[in-house]
């Protein structure tokens, strides 16, 4: 029996009510898409007389499969909360764990209402939502979305990536010595016991990497001698900027190649060496004990994650950036549906993207199956001192900050500080430290300014003062918040 689905479209109606009857009947009249899609429900079409509350509508989308947001440039009617029918179906939507697919009319954002703008920001924050200019262009952008939702679903039945025969790479491309380093490691870590060949095709065929005696992506991403021959996008890129912002000069960058395996390895080398590191005492044992400013865990995680979980489809990199005050880890896709960035801060199952990829990374303790790698980012960064990492959806790319500092923009708007000493702020992150003299003419102000301001400064916990009088007295970002602060 083929697979049958309802979709809800949700939009202001009067300012896109062509747009949203285009799509019903594109959709309907589509020769692929009307075998999987049965229904397409639009408010026009029930009866006036039946249109009775809200809780109606957040039914029908509760009631259906998929949820369609088109979004332009009005808000929309507002409820007693302040909140417009299209706002709460999305909210719906996302509540109830349904696929979302969110189209956004034109691309100047400050034409829109500013509710709709904090609503579209909102939404691309979750999910990677598709921009359109008229009609056909929405239609496009449709039919590329819900034949995409049809494959993850395997109502299309196409072979995943990761399950899919390399092309062109043979048993010969696979290194065995790779192969042999990671049973080592497997069996050391006690999640490996394997009986039997410890041939390279035994082994593949053990985990499901061969297709008919040949390799699959995933085989020869993890295992391959070579794998950047055999793709473009598997290269991972390292950048250090000295500032809070992507601005040349780079102080560092740094592709690397290579298997999984080396690839996240050298990337949390690169990151451990631009972050600040303290060397503890012998005191329980032959070495002494490192630490970093951000857990090494919490960094190793974000990475892996987004090894394992981005869209090789995707001719993206994974780019991992080290700013002054926090590091990007940049992944080439989206979370799965049901899943948001909320969500990711509490229990959740593991929805691994690339299975045959990640159950390598498992066996030898790179990734978990229990789905607590977020929660324990948030757990290990708050335990050292810092803000939980922040999980967001930027475009096509899914995005983990881990803050280096408590310094993030929530505390800083908390403070209420003006547009210059926010500034300083910014120089201090980049620059280190800054003395009297160097803040008048910084920001072209008078002696008693730069006084003002940096005893506000100090009395906000932000910096401290190094020195009594003189020229030898300098100011320096805080190390840390004090518990109120935190809060905040």
């Amino acid at each position: 029996m083929a697979i049958s689905y309802r979709i809800f479209v949700s939009s202001v109606q009067k300012e896109l009510a062509d747009e949203r009857r285009a799509v019903k009947n594109f959709i309907l009249n589509d020769p692929l898409l009307s075998r999987f899609i049965r229904d397409v429900f639009l408010f026009e079409d029930i009866p006036a007389q039946d249109r009775k509350s809200d809780d109606i509508y957040l039914g029908e989308v509760k009631e259906r499969d998929i949820y369609v947001g088109i979004f332009g440039n009005k808000y929309g009617w507002k409820n007693a909360d302040g909140k417009s029918p299209t706002e709460l179906e999305f909210d719906h939507a996302t509540k109830t764990h349904h696929e979302r697919l969110v189209f956004v009319k034109g691309h100047d954002d400050s034409a829109r209402e500013p509710e709709m703008a904090a609503l579209v920001r909102k939404a691309e924050s979750q999910l990677t939502r598709r921009r359109f200019i008229d009609i056909p262009g929405l239609n496009r952008e449709v039919y590329a979305s819900l034949v995409d939702f049809l494959e993850r679903n395997g109502a299309l039945r196409t072979t995943p990536f990761d399950d899919t025969i390399c092309s062109g790479a043979t048993i010969a491309d696979i290194n065995s010595e790779q192969i042999t380093r990671f049973l080592e490691m497997a069996e050391a870590k006690g999640r490996l016991s394997l009986k039997g060949s410890r041939a390279p095709a035994a082994v593949l065929r053990n985990f499901n990497l061969l297709r008919d005696g040949k390799p699959t992506n995933a085989a020869i991403l993890l295992f391959g001698k070579e794998p950047s021959r055999f793709f473009n996008n598997v290269q991972l890129h390292c950048f250090h900027f000295f500032g809070t912002e992507k601005r040349k000069p780079i102080a560092s960058q740094q592709p690397f190649s290579g298997t999984l395996f080396e690839v996240i390895d050298d990337a949390v080398e690169f990151v451990l060496g631009k972050i600040d590191r303290r060397v503890g005492t012998r005191a329980v044992g032959v070495r002494a004990p490192v630490s970093y400013e951000v857990p090494k865990e919490a960094v190793s995680e974000a990475i892996v994650n987004a090894v394992a979980h981005r869209n090789y489809n995707s001719n993206g990199f994974v780019q991992i950036i080290v700013f002054s005050d926090r590091i990007e880890v940049w992944n080439p896709g989206e979370l799965p549906p049901g899943l948001t960035p909320e969500l990711l801060r509490f229990p959740h199952g593991a929805i691994p993207r690339n299975p045959l990829i990640a159950e390598p990374l498992f066996r030898v303790q790179y990734a978990e199956k229990a789905g607590t790698g977020t929660t324990d980012m948030i757990a290990d960064c708050l335990n050292a001192g810092l803000p939980e990492p922040s999980f967001q959806q930027r475009g096509p790319h899914f995005v983990v900050t881990l803050w280096r500092d408590w310094l993030t923009d929530e505390v800083m708007a908390s403070l209420k500080l003006n547009d210059r000493q926010l500034r300083s702020i910014q120089f201090l992150k980049t620059h280190g430290k800054i003395t009297n003299s160097q803040y008048q003419e910084e920001f072209s102000v008078a002696k008693r300014t730069a006084s003002l301001d940096l005893a506000k400064l100090m009395k906000s916990g932000l910096i401290g003062k190094t020195g009594i009088t003189g020229k030898g007295v300098y100011y320096q970002l805080a190390k840390g918040a004090t518990k109120g602060q935190k809060g905040q």
